[in-house]
């Protein structure tokens, strides 16, 4: 089932359980994937990999926002941003740990044979392809400096 016809059917158990909050984040989703659907030269169907761009970037979107309510000490707009992180962290695939991030770019450096900083850039590309919507690509860069510095 594609992300699309998973969201419409979660559209309509919101509705029938009459859940605002899911129904909201469940709706920017699917406007998310009709704007993507219907930009200019966009392909009939979307691929999953722009699925996984939408989704990541909704949940980013609620993060930064949160970040922002939090610092305002706005605790009923931090706890809506927070609900709707939740709903939309529900279609994303599971977050890698720590240990997980920094294997798979040990295997990435290696891979590519980075041996400075310098290389970053061609770490970088192919470890934002290989770990999107399963890492954050803060933490990813993080990573990939500290392990080409060391």
């Amino acid at each position: 089932m594609s992300l699309k016809q998973n969201i419409e059917s979660e559209i309509k158990s919101a509705m029938i359980a009459k859940d605002k909050t899911r129904l909201s984040a469940l709706r920017a989703i699917k406007s998310l994937i009709l704007l993507e659907e219907t930009k200019s030269g966009a392909k009939a169907e979307i691929t999953e990999e722009d699925e996984l761009k939408i989704l990541t970037k909704a949940a980013k979107q609620r993060k930064d926002s949160a970040e922002i309510y939090e610092q305002q000490g706005r605790a009923d707009l931090l706890e809506v941003e927070m609900a709707e992180l939740a709903i939309i962290q529900e279609f994303l695939p599971k977050a890698l740990t720590e240990e997980e991030i920094t294997a798979a770019i040990q295997a990435i450096i290696v891979q590519t044979g980075a041996s400075s900083p310098k290389d970053m850039g061609k770490v970088m590309g192919v470890a934002s392809k290989e770990l999107a919507g399963k890492a954050d690509g803060k933490v990813i860069a993080e990573k990939v400096k500290a392990l080409l510095n060391s």
